[in-house]
């Protein structure tokens, strides 16, 4: 899959294009089906596959207070892609410039001029350009004016998930933040993934015959509610993933105020094959599956260690039934 990043010139310059265009975030089964339709369309046609992107989500610069969290960071958003079908994904530096572009202008620089666009297809509500003053209304129209680079326009209707609602990413980060990691797996058609680099923490895990890694994710990234999860955790360059549990909140057990929630993955080891689990340094995926209940204050170390261990085995068989 081809990375477009420089719009000066066209990579092909004597082919056309079918493109989409958007944030992208979360790559969920509506982005998915979109995608698959510019996919086959172009290889009927044969024509190019694109997906215009950005760097940054473009409401981390044009409304920071008010950001969503991500889904996904840049790296695992271009992974995804890159198993989608797609001849190429163009990314664009969003940046104050790029902000005040007017849908015009874009369409011509990046699209037309650059892509070779001969078809576009987005979903129905789909805006984009300076105040989000472009939406398919405003494509289509371009597209009948542009002469000889003239092109259609194609929306795609909002895919409802299995659970009936629309699948939106707005609607997983509120799943997430919910804890209910199962619904939005089924809307990402994946499992959740967060990845962090493990830091070093209090070691009261370790002390209590639970050790934990401390992953610390970006502030920009949306993490599931507090509350206790199933998980599989994936080490760099590992093939197979390890079963986990997960805390992810604030440990009232031992402290009254803290300030943020903290997500700490505890392996669980097969004690026929123990393996080493010196995770510190390493940038660590954990795949959420399913939430086993909420955060909670003990009365003291022997009931905390009771209910990890009454976690370590809900997970174990949440991990062996998903």
């Amino acid at each position: 899959m081809l990375i477009i990043d420089d719009f000066s010139v066209c990579p092909w310059p004597r082919e056309r294009s079918v493109v989409t265009i958007g944030a992208y975030d979360g790559l969920h089964v509506g982005h998915r089906t979109i995608i698959d339709k510019v996919v086959d369309r172009a290889r009927r046609e044969g024509k190019k596959s694109v997906l215009v992107t950005f760097d940054r989500h473009p409401a981390s610069l044009v409304r920071p207070d008010s950001a969503p969290k991500l889904l996904t960071d840049h790296a695992q958003k271009i992974e995804l892609l890159a198993a989608t079908g797609l001849d190429a994904v163009a990314v664009v530096r969003f940046d104050a410039e790029q902000a005040a572009e007017s849908p015009q202008d874009f369409v011509k620089r990046v699209l037309v001029k650059c892509l070779g666009v001969d078809h576009i297809i987005v979903g129905s509500d789909f805006h984009f350009g300076r105040g989000r003053a472009g939406n398919v209304a405003m494509l289509e129209e371009l597209g009948r004016s542009s002469a000889g680079d003239s092109f259609s326009v194609e929306p795609v209707a909002l895919i409802p998930a299995t659970s009936g609602v629309t699948a939106s990413s707005t609607e997983i980060r509120r799943l997430l933040m919910a804890g209910d990691v199962v619904v939005a797996n089924g809307m990402l058609g994946r499992p959740f993934e967060l990845r962090g680099v493990v830091a070093h923490g209090d070691a009261r895990g370790r002390t209590i015959g639970f050790p934990t890694a401390n992953i610390e994710v970006p502030s920009s990234m949306c993490v599931p509610g507090d509350g206790v999860y199933a998980a599989w955790y994936v080490r760099p360059g590992a093939d197979d993933p390890l079963p986990a549990a997960v805390n992810i909140g604030r440990r009232p057990t031992f402290y009254d105020n803290a300030p943020v929630s903290l997500i700490e993955a505890h392996v669980i080891e097969d004690p026929t094959n123990p393996i080493d689990l010196d995770l510190y340094g390493e940038t660590a995926r954990v795949r959420f599956v399913a939430r086993l209940r909420g955060e909670r204050k003990f009365s003291g170390l022997d009931e905390l260690k009771a209910q990890l261990a009454l976690d370590v085995a809900a997970a174990r068989t949440a991990l062996d039934e998903g």
